[in-house]
């Protein structure tokens, strides 16, 4: 029996198929060209925003923003689940989660790229796992991330000619508040280098649903109480980030190039059993 049997059925529309997937973090809500904007329902329920769908580098590009284009949906709001598998239905074989994420670590400073290889899971409550009715399953979650999208990554980034790091955990908190001190301290003694909110269960997701997750990190602070730099409020990550958005767009207009418009898909759930 397939175990992406009937629960786990999909409609792809003909006329709105993507090869690569992109959940923005925010800024990103329009880098394509040749676009067409569709609205789609899931099985559970519907996805931040509607999705754009455009060619970068001769391949079609399903881009949709995880907080909503207004940026109106908190981090533990998101319907992952949604969002996830409307990309899935779309027919993408690759999706892309570029983010803003502060830094735990001195040496990974504001303007840098970590293309992450670990996350730790430190949110509670959220939806994370599309095996939990007639179908269950265990999806290894060992190593997160796809290696070959994340080599793909490292040499956009530098090709885009910023500071790269080509290996850190995310730790992924719950939001919508940020650390305190205390927190930020034990995450950095643990040995983490990136601390955001929406990387899980968004990554394990795409696992769960035999596609290949790539994790992009724009670092835009140091979290609160690193070697006491002051903490840092909502506004000026914002404002950080869209001062650097453009750097990141390039890594992602370099990255979707050297990404093949057809992959044969991952099996992280083997369709056998």
């Amino acid at each position: 029996m397939s175990q992406l049997s009937a629960p786990f059925a999909f409609h792809t529309d003909e006329h709105a198929v993507a090869d690569i997937g992109v959940f923005g973090g925010s800024g990103f809500y329009q880098f394509l060209e040749d676009t067409q904007t569709i609205r789609l329902e899931t099985p559970f329920g519907s996805p931040s925003d509607e999705i754009t769908i455009g060619t970068v580098s001769g391949k079609r590009v399903a881009f949709l923003p995880r907080h909503g284009k207004s940026h109106s949906i908190a981090p533990h709001r998101i319907n992952y689940k949604a969002n996830v598998w409307a990309m899935k239905s779309l027919g993408v074989h690759t999706v892309i989660s570029p983010c803003a994420a502060g830094s735990l670590q001195k040496e990974v400073a504001p303007g840098h790229v970590v293309i992450c290889d670990q996350y730790v899971d430190r949110t509670h409550s959220r939806g994370d796992t599309f095996y939990e009715g007639s179908i269950i399953t265990h999806v290894s979650a060992a190593d997160p991330f796809d290696e070959q999208g994340r080599q793909w990554a490292i040499e956009a980034g530098k090709e885009a000619g910023l500071t790269v790091h080509e290996t850190g955990t995310v730790v992924v908190i719950q939001g919508p508040r940020f650390s305190t001190k205390a927190e930020s301290q034990w995450f950095r003694n643990q040995g983490w280098e990136v601390i955001n909110m929406t990387q899980y269960p968004e990554v394990h997701l795409v696992k769960e649903l035999n596609l290949y997750p790539i994790s992009i990190a724009l670092i835009t602070d140091y979290d609160s109480g690193v070697d006491g730099i002051p903490p840092v409020s909502h506004g000026e990550v914002m404002a950080f980030f869209n001062q650097n958005v453009v750097n990141v767009k390039t890594l992602l207009f370099k990255l979707i190039d050297k990404i093949p418009a057809r992959r044969p898909l991952p099996d992280y759930v083997p369709a056998e059993r």
